[in-house]
């Protein structure tokens, strides 16, 4: 059961996964992922192309959904290790409303995302299941990739990256 929230983040109810995402969406609370390693670069995932909304698109390296009764970190812990086979410390560096709908599957993303940062230095181990590739790259041939393709890229992680330039 995800959490359903108001504009402010604050729990409203409680509803299914799949639910949540049909129909035009419900606001509801989840978390992005973004981890650099020391030398500056993201860690970046390909989603699965088995993925029920915006598979085969590049993404941070994890995201996911608190469930009821989860805190928010300890959600995006548990995920991390879930998805990308590590975990690490991390904090919470931004919070936004969005709203996408995916053209192919027809679902739609309506969340408050809550945007927690880290820093790792080895490799992963992506969960095949979650994530077909990753790759290490710098943020500005990032930037640059994603003005030049933006349909690479799912649509949380182009805003983030726009939330991050404004910084």
């Amino acid at each position: 059961m995800l959490i359903l929230v108001d504009d402010e983040d604050r729990v409203v109810g409680f509803d299914e996964k799949m639910a949540v995402h049909q129909n035009g969406g419900r606001l509801h609370r989840a978390f992005s992922i973004l981890i650099y390693n020391s030398s500056g670069e993201m860690l970046l995932q390909r989603r699965a192309a088995s993925k029920y909304h915006f598979g085969g698109l590049w993404t941070n390296a994890c995201c996911g959904h608190p469930v009821q009764g989860q805190e928010l970190l300890d959600a995006a812990h548990r995920r991390l290790q879930f998805e990308m086979g590590f975990d690490t410390p991390l904090e919470e560096t931004l919070s936004f409303i969005y709203k996408a709908e995916d053209s192919k599957s027809g679902l739609v993303e309506h969340e408050y995302d809550h945007v927690l940062t880290g820093t790792y230095d080895g490799d992963p181990v992506p969960n095949p299941d979650e994530a077909d590739k990753f790759k290490w790259l710098p943020v500005p041939d990032l930037r640059a990739d994603m003005k030049r393709d933006p349909s690479r890229y799912t649509p949380w992680f182009q805003i983030v990256m726009e939330r991050l330039a404004d910084d």
